[in-house]
């Protein structure tokens, strides 16, 4: 399968106190026209400022699809001016690449760096606080809009205007989309969710929550994620 788009954004952030009474957040980012080093961590200039939640191997860099926004400034037009590329916190801006186009699993260049889908993301609080919209949180949840967080194969360089190309789809049968739905399915099929749990190109983070979601009875618990 051929699948490309061209890279009309990067964006790098440093731990920043932005709320009273709130932990700090690197969920500002500033467009960098690069070219930016990646290593297994993410771009060098980018921070994560919890790293119990954010960043590491699994999570080194977020992708969020630049055409989401015009649904989030139709939904939310009082906030209109918010939602363009950059606004949500993530690193890799594209059109062309959505939830629904890809896979789990699916490596792709990152300029001369190589790297891999893993999981999608989960909105917490700081998306709250950061747009100032109440339900923003879970308005992505619900919609599944959330972005996806990506593996570093092989690190290398990147810069605005450069091609990500598809190399390789192991898992044609998970479309990123679904997976992400699974992840917020309060009444999961516990098949899909031990299936998943045995996706060894899943992040740990999520393979750990559907083993949970694949016992019968389990209730996963959102409001510190959500509320804060």
């Amino acid at each position: 399968m051929t699948l490309s788009a061209r890279i009309t954004g990067l964006y790098v952030g440093k731990s920043e106190r932005l709320w009273q009474d709130k932990a700090p957040s690197a969920i500002r980012k500033k467009y960098r026209e690069g070219p930016l080093e990646l290593n297994k961590l993410g771009f060098l200039e980018d921070e994560q400022a919890d790293l119990e939640v954010h960043g590491g191997p699994e999570k080194a860099l977020h992708h969020y699809a630049a055409e989401h926004y015009a649904r989030w400034a139709e939904e939310f037009p009082e906030h209109a001016a918010l939602f363009k590329p950059g606004a949500v916190g993530e690193n890799i801006s594209t059109t062309g690449l959505t939830e629904s186009n890809l896979c789990l699993g699916d490596v792709f260049s990152l300029g001369s760096a190589r790297v891999q889908i893993c999981q999608g993301r989960q909105p917490c609080w700081k998306l709250v606080s950061h747009t100032g919209i109440a339900s923003m949180a879970m308005r992505f949840q619900k919609t599944g809009f959330t972005g996806w967080y990506y593996r570093v194969l092989e690190g290398g360089s990147a810069r605005a205007g450069d091609t990500m190309s598809l190399l390789d789809r192991p898992h044609e049968d998970l479309v990123l989309a679904d997976v992400i739905a699974a992840r917020f399915n309060p009444r999961l099929d516990p098949a899909l969710a031990q299936k998943l749990a045995d996706t060894a190109v899943l992040s740990e983070s999520w393979r750990k929550a559907f083993l949970k979601k694949s016992h019968a009875g389990f209730k996963e618990d959102t409001s510190k994620r959500l509320d804060g």
